[in-house]
């Protein structure tokens, strides 16, 4: 089954450990405490029981199961009401547990205890699997593919659950940082206004009914060890506070990734205050916090700003942050092409607007090299955020058109008629394309388009077409060069066709304007991942390397770095040349050596 996120409520007692996975087939308690077996069946009558299985209800007076005899006929339509079947969700046993009991009370029932209970949800639903889910030290096991209905009242009561959990402690950082309790108006020692607090609170309210949409089952990887490359410490540092300072950023890092999956996202901003002590850069009154005296404990601040100018230290955050946030994105959108509801598509675009700020902000005093790498790791961040949630826009407006009968035959009647012998004469001369290879690209593009493909299977389509171009210059170290190349060539033939659509007044011409926009960004998405994975870096940190490569280079343009990374859209005059430096003539798809 895939797993692409879990209904979990926030509590204060969370961790930020990393996320522990560990599967338990066979159990089947529904309590925190519960154990019991997998659901087995046995003999005995249970008239008025259901079974699901694959979703659909067979009712079944001579269904039989031993541990379904105590459960009443109005148990089994309770949870029939209330709960269904769905891929890529889970729920906690002991919360499924505890809506039992409630049920139970109200109905005046002698309810079972919780190992029955869970052999009685595997009766009614059958095929659930159970996984150990949490964080560690803190985990809980989860039913695998069974979620609260949209329309059930314990949605709801979720929901409230959520927000009196945010409103009493909305997060805990690990039980050794001593994380101090919630004060009005405070969210651990950080100030909350209450325009943020209403924000927050908007999103996180609908946390269950949007963690389906999350890949919640990612833990963050292990961090590499910290290499000094042979340098001295800095004078004032001792080797333990190198070792400190890797345990509070990976648990720092940890408690991100809980607040993310739980889509808590301005308390990002909270956990960046916490750990670069940004209330101890303030002037206050006010005794200092104990989150902050344990951390000053572990590692003083004076020892964090030192830190922050070693370059050692440096590279390693710099790889760290790569790691957390590359996870992040795959936590967010671990499919760009799968639907996503609006609401957190732009709850995720806020957040990623918000981020360079509240880093600078939350980093005062701390170094400025400290603050160059964490910036720029911050800003590929979010810029990827934004090129995936508009590439994922792009594919649900697409999917209604590659859906629609109508507009398909209309693209067709329209791509008929365009002059491509025109097309390949003019852009030949720019990507020395060879005839073969376009028209066999013509040919299939029209072919996918005739058999009314969906949008997975375009996909498929483009990420064949990298393979085969690329084939050639795999494991080279001109891969890299060959691919932007390609893309350039891909965006530029492409703008070619819609321009001759253009010219000819296409009735289609919105649809395959539509259809290109997304192709392209698609085309982007492959060749970053292609590129990322012959270097051996995450995709953001190639990335961050160009924006801040970009920057570098146009110091007085704030805006430099991210326009440069945004899909090119016309030739520039250097092509030629560099054509001829790499051989890179659309070719792979024919030939198995470039010229």
């Amino acid at each position: 089954m895939y797993v692409s996120g879990s209904q979990v409520v926030a509590s204060p007692t969370s961790s930020g450990g990393g996320a522990s996975n560990s599967s338990s087939g066979g159990s089947g308690g529904g309590g925190g405490g519960g154990g019991g077996g997998g659901g087995g069946s046995g003999s005995g009558s249970g008239a008025g029981t259901y079974v699901i299985q694959g979703g659909y209800m067979l009712g079944s007076a001579s269904q039989s199961y031993s541990h379904t005899t105590r459960a009443s006929p109005a148990t089994v339509q309770w949870l029939l009401d209330n709960y269904e079947t769905a891929e890529g969700v889970s729920l906690p046993r002991s919360t499924l547990y505890c809506h039992y009991l409630l049920h139970c009370q109200e109905q005046k029932l002698e309810p079972v205890n919780a190992a029955s209970f869970g052999k009685l949800i595997r009766s009614v639903f059958m095929g659930l699997r159970t996984r150990r889910l949490g964080t560690r030290g803190n985990s809980k096991y989860h039913y695998y593919g069974l979620r609260i209905k949209a329309s059930s009242p314990l949605l709801r009561l979720m929901e409230d659950q959520q927000h009196m959990a945010m409103r009493g402690q909305p997060f805990s950082q690990k039980q050794r940082l001593k994380p101090i309790q919630k004060m009005e108006g405070m969210t651990n020692g950080v100030a909350v206004g209450p325009q943020q607090a209403t924000g927050l609170s908007d999103i996180s309210a609908q946390v269950q009914q949007y963690q389906q949409f999350l890949d919640a089952s990612r833990s963050l990887p292990d961090f590499s060890e910290l290499d000094l490359q042979g340098k001295v410490l800095p004078e004032g540092v001792e080797p333990g506070d190198i070792k400190a300072f890797q345990v509070l950023y990976r648990e720092h890092c940890e408690a991100i990734v809980d607040v993310m999956v739980n889509l808590q996202f301005t308390l990002v901003e909270t956990l960046w205050k916490t750990f670069w002590r940004y209330n101890l850069s303030q002037p206050s009154d006010a005794p200092p916090l104990d989150v902050h005296d344990e951390a000053e404990k572990r590692l003083p601040k004076a020892s964090l700003v030192l830190l922050s100018k070693f370059e050692p230290v440096l590279q390693w955050t710099k790889h760290c942050d790569n790691v957390l946030y590359q996870g992040l994105v795959e936590i967010l959108i671990p499919d760009v092409l799968r639907p996503i509801p609006s609401a957190l598509t732009q709850a995720i675009r806020n957040f990623a607007k918000s981020l360079e700020s509240w880093l600078t902000h939350a980093m005062v005093n701390i170094p400025e090299e400290m603050l160059r790498v964490k910036v720029g790791a911050a800003g590929a961040f979010a810029q990827t955020l934004r090129r995936y949630t508009s590439l994922n826009h792009l594919a649900q407006a697409a999917r209604a058109v590659l859906q629609n009968t109508a507009q398909i035959n209309q693209m067709l009647s329209d791509l008929n008629r365009v002059d491509f012998a025109n097309v390949q004469e003019q852009a030949s001369w720019v990507c020395r394309c060879e005839d073969r290879v376009v028209q066999r690209l013509e040919q299939d593009f029209k072919v996918t388009l005739q058999q009314q493909n969906s949008l997975e299977q375009w996909a498929a389509w483009l990420d064949g077409v990298v393979s085969q171009v690329l084939k050639p210059y795999q494991g080279s170290a001109g891969f890299p060069k060959a691919a932007k190349l390609f893309l350039l060539k891909w965006s530029f033939y492409s703008s070619m066709v819609i321009r001759d659509l253009t010219l000819r007044s296409a009735a289609s011409f919105g649809s395959f304007h539509l259809i290109r926009l997304l192709y392209d960004e698609y085309m982007y998405y492959l060749i970053e991942h292609r590129v990322a994975q012959a270097k051996g870096e995450t995709p953001i940190a190639v990335m961050g390397e160009f924006a801040n490569l970009a920057t570098s280079l146009n110091p007085l343009d704030p805006d430099k770095g991210k326009q440069g990374m945004s899909l090119p859209r016309a030739p520039s005059r250097g092509w030629g040349t560099a054509d001829r430096s790499t051989g890179l003539g659309w070719r792979g798809l024919g030939q198995g050596t470039p010229r």
